[in-house]
């Protein structure tokens, strides 16, 4: 297997396309600065790289990258004792639990979860929740508490007006915000409880009801590969294939990363990938193949996973082939 990757990603150098390779953040220093300090329990390191992005700027990338590093609920219950009055160290610990309680359930269906697995799971999410809510009490203009409960309350399964009201406490703060728009959108997918028809009407809205350059635009693409992800062998590619969601996708690309005013940074480059994916499933390879460019062989994970969980490159590989490219 090894030999036949190698091989792929020499084929790729000569036909004079980028080998494609699965990128872990945005390129933000920062990211692996402070993911690199909270492994080591590093904690005023952390606290200067996180105080240092503040949160109108949309620190989440760099909480995440705390909060998925092993071992940081260990050495975070002695910050929350040093500083009991602090918000910082209760934001981490609540961003740190939600990710630990995921481990805790795994990504199995629900039907391949036992009910320890479970039960361990929640007591997590409980547990976050309650520091988040401190934070957010505490730091009424923050967003990331906000964001952070939109998670743990699809976990808990706190309802659709629930998971509304925490959707939009965090957009009064932060009206753009993508992080919060995708989490909102799983919120309503049918798999979630809510449906197709909510799912697209919620990503239309949000792109378009945004200026021309937000990264909003994604959503309308999300929508969609939700939708080829809930159907059949055979019924998936006739609805991506279908004029009216390649029409779609193509307005939300003129009013996002096609538009003037867009600028790269944050997560562009998963817009992309969500984009590329998108148009390559709908037979559009020319937008597509323009898509695949501006990636310049740097893969996300996300969306590339629904393919392949094991291989996202592989996934981007394959798609990107299918166009020409």
């Amino acid at each position: 297997m090894a030999l036949l990757r190698d091989w792929g990603l020499t084929l790729g150098r000569l036909a004079g396309r980028p080998a494609a390779q699965v990128q872990k953040d945005s390129g933000d220093p920062d990211v692996g600065r402070v993911r690199a300090a909270a492994a080591a329990a590093d904690w005023s390191t952390v606290r200067a790289v996180l105080e240092g992005r503040p949160e109108s700027e949309d620190r989440t990338e760099l909480l995440w990258a705390v909060g998925d590093t092993a071992g940081v609920e260990r050495w975070i219950a002695g910050v929350l004792e040093a500083e009991p009055e602090a918000a910082l160290p209760r934001l981490v610990a609540g961003i740190r639990h939600i990710s630990w309680g995921w481990e805790a359930r795994t990504g199995a269906r629900a039907k391949d979860v036992s009910r320890d697995q479970f039960e361990v799971f929640h007591a997590r999410l409980r547990q976050a929740e309650q520091w988040l809510y401190e934070v957010a009490e505490r730091e009424p203009q923050w967003t990331s508490p906000w964001y952070a409960l939109q998670i743990t309350g699809r976990g808990l399964q706190v309802g659709q007006t629930v998971a509304r009201r925490r959707f939009d406490a965090t957009v009064r703060r932060d009206r753009h915000h993508l992080g919060a728009h995708q989490q909102q959108l799983q919120q309503v997918c049918d798999k979630w409880g809510g449906s197709h028809e909510e799912m697209h009407a919620f990503a239309r809205e949000s792109a378009f009801g945004a200026p021309g350059g937000t990264l909003l635009g994604q959503l309308v693409a999300i929508a969609h590969i939700e939708e080829w992800l809930s159907l059949d062998d055979g019924p998936d590619a006739v609805h991506m294939r279908r004029a009216d969601v390649k029409t779609s996708l193509r307005e939300a690309a003129e009013h996002s990363i096609r538009h003037p005013d867009f600028v790269r940074r944050g997560a562009w480059n998963q817009v992309f990938n969500t984009f590329a994916m998108a148009f390559s499933l709908a037979g559009d390879r020319a937008a597509a193949r323009e898509c695949f460019q501006a990636t310049d062989g740097r893969v996300t994970d996300f969306p590339w996973y629904y393919i392949n969980g094991s291989d996202p490159a592989a996934a981007y590989r394959q798609q990107r082939s299918s166009t020409g490219r």
